[in-house]
């Protein structure tokens, strides 16, 4: 049998519930409950009510988006210890975005009528959220500079370099992303066909900056890669 789950030391790797001491992470823990998902099954939807906080104890969840003709964007990609719902929990208006389990998933769930309540009576958590969508902020404008300014492969180079912070393991190959990705899951991230990202990641390689085997990518060259990305390592 598996261990249970410690939610509180899930909760922990949290940015923003990582600021709770003790006693207000038992009191928050007594108003959520763990709920769970199969792989595939939607977990809200774009345009639901923004009306819970979800945290990930186990499994992934794909953030995505799409137009009213069928074009569909991911993202992010989130593991455990990541918070979903933020954004609609806090000012109770619809979700931006979808939200769908890539694999099994368990969920620890705090409802609006119990978590605002909660901010209302620990006002340093409120200050640590205020920071952490402004976090968001920047990154989806980021995103928009991205697209509006810069070639696919400067994207593509962005964007590994993004999800190496999160998901890189030093190797002696290089920085090993221990997320897998398809060529279908990055055209989605940046918004572009699979053959372009196809395209792209053959010129990487071609380089010496990456390597691309089975769905996991290796940096080999991350001075390179930063290069590519218009953000060049300094020398002192």
């Amino acid at each position: 049998m598996n261990a249970p789950i410690d939610v509180g030391t899930v909760l922990r790797r949290n940015r923003l519930l990582g600021e709770l001491d003790a006693e207000q992470m038992m009191e928050m823990l007594a108003l959520g409950r763990i709920v769970r998902f199969d792989a595939d099954q939607i977990i809200f939807d774009k345009g639901d009510p923004g009306d819970s906080l979800f945290a990930v104890l186990k499994g992934q969840i794909a953030i995505r988006t799409s137009s009213v003709d069928g074009k569909t964007m991911l993202l992010n990609i989130l593991e455990a210890g990541d918070v979903l719902g933020e954004i609609g929990l806090i000012d109770g208006r619809e979700r931006t975005a979808a939200a769908i389990a890539l694999r099994p998933v368990e969920l620890y769930r705090i409802d609006r009528g119990d978590f605002i309540p909660f901010l209302e009576r620990h006002p340093r958590l409120c200050t640590r959220m205020m920071v952490v969508l402004c976090d968001r902020l920047r990154w989806v404008s980021e995103n928009i500079e991205d697209a509006v300014f810069h070639d696919v492969p400067r994207r593509l180079a962005r964007r590994l370099l993004l999800l190496s912070d999160s998901y890189g393991q030093q190797t002696a190959a290089g920085l090993r992303l221990t997320l897998p990705l398809s060529q279908e899951a990055l055209a989605n991230m940046l918004g572009v066909t699979r053959e372009m990202v196809n395209k792209c990641l053959g010129a990487l390689r071609k380089t010496g900056a990456v390597t691309y085997a089975k769905g996991f990518i290796v940096i080999n060259d991350l001075a390179l890669l930063k290069d590519m990305a218009g953000n060049p390592e300094r020398t002192p």
